[in-house]
């Protein structure tokens, strides 16, 4: 459910905080969703795709020494995905370690870091002039803890399906096709609420994904995601992925209280209200002030800061949370997906307000980040990501 509606006027206010959980309408759909998701088309499937209930995100460092090795590549992973996505068995010679997996709606989606590009001030594979401006190096942001390792890489794939184990598997496939010319630099599963719960909670325990931007909207799509005649040719039709590990601080908020919570958030724990309201769907009014005469979404909760405010900062979130067991305590938290049509119009301005501010900020822990530029679909014939790097 969205409060967007499908007029441009439906734009002008919103939250796109750091969060969410889900996409578009907030909760999965509850209505019998196709095993299949189509593979071809204008955009790449699994970004305004209805949210499925799994994800395995990897990104890779190439290794292969040549252009021509890397597009060969590019033209295996296409092959490979088009294939798991339509539920076709793989050929003879490709060894299937899962035989017997259903589609479950999965949909691979693949993006290009800088590292593609440039690096270490090498023109590795002739591409450096084809960088689009909008794949940048983010800024650092207070807080940050990145670790190196979880930080950057060349090519991006989230996987995503109704069933995890179709997820994990499609790209441990592409890993082992790519022996040799590409390997994982690191990799994290996610999960999303049970379908038909309504707007799903995030770990915190907070419904996250009331306000995003509408899926259903290609004007919205059109405004905040997808690169139009303002980017290059080989990206339009395309997007860009800000992707960030973030850990949460679960043992802590939990030593919170519920009252203490909701100011820290700007929302009602049981029922998405925005403070002072009483419906999850509401419009925030910041104005709104308690009877003690404070802001009823203090200034520095978490709502009021990730607000979209004319401003141009939007982003389509698509993230998961996830669970990774621990030594002491959780290791838990949020694989954070957002697409945007330019990261710095998008991203860095919102978490720009937000870092260092945002009273949530304690809680969360930045340590995994990357760029990508995500080109557009494939056509039938094609292989992905063939204007750019062919």
């Amino acid at each position: 459910m969205s409060v967007f509606p499908s007029s441009r006027r439906g734009f002008v206010a919103g939250s796109a905080g750091l969060l969410g959980a889900a996409i578009s309408a907030g909760a999965r759909p509850a209505h019998a969703a196709p095993a299949i998701e189509p593979f071809h088309g204008l955009h790449q499937a699994g970004i305004a795709t209805p949210p499925q209930g799994f994800t395995s995100f990897a990104v890779f460092d190439v290794t292969a020494g040549t252009r021509g090795a890397l597009q060969a590549l590019l033209q295996r992973w296409t092959a490979a995905a088009a294939q798991m996505a339509s539920g076709e068995a793989p050929d003879a010679a490709d060894r299937d370690d899962a035989p017997g997996l259903p589609p479950a709606r999965l949909t691979l989606t693949f993006g290009f870091g800088a590292g593609l590009f440039e690096k270490d001030g090498r023109d590795r594979f002739g591409l450096r002039a084809r960088r689009p401006a909008s794949l940048i190096d983010l800024p650092p942001f207070a807080g940050d803890a990145l670790e190196p390792a979880r930080t950057g890489g060349d090519i991006s794939v989230q996987a995503c399906a109704e069933d995890p184990q179709t997820a994990f598997h499609a790209v441990r496939r592409l890993a082992r096709i790519a022996a040799g010319d590409a390997r994982i630099r690191w990799a994290q599963a996610g999960f999303l609420s049970p379908r038909g719960a309504g707007t799903p909670r995030n770990l915190l325990g907070f419904k996250d994904g009331t306000q995003n931007v509408n899926v259903a909207d290609p004007f919205a799509l059109d405004t905040f995601v997808w690169s139009g005649l303002e980017g290059p040719a080989a990206m339009r039709g395309g997007t860009y992925l800000v992707a960030r590990r973030i850990r949460l601080a679960v043992e802590r908020w939990d030593a919170v209280v519920v009252s203490e919570q909701e100011r820290i958030i700007g929302r009602r724990k049981m029922s998405g209200a925005p403070a002072g309201g009483e419906r999850e769907f509401e419009a925030e009014r910041f104005d709104r002030r308690d009877a003690d005469g404070r802001l009823a979404i203090a200034a520095d909760a978490h709502v009021r800061l990730a607000s979209y405010d004319g401003s141009g900062a939007r982003i389509l979130r698509r993230g998961y949370s996830y669970e990774d067991g621990g030594v002491g305590g959780y290791e838990a938290g949020l694989l954070f997906m957002a697409y945007q049509k330019d990261p710095r119009s998008g991203f860095v301005k919102m978490f720009g307000r937000m870092a260092g501010s945002d009273r949530l900020m304690p809680f969360t822990t930045h340590v995994g980040s990357g760029v990508f530029a995500v080109p557009p679909g494939v056509a039938a014939g094609g292989w992905v990501g063939e204007a750019l790097i062919g």
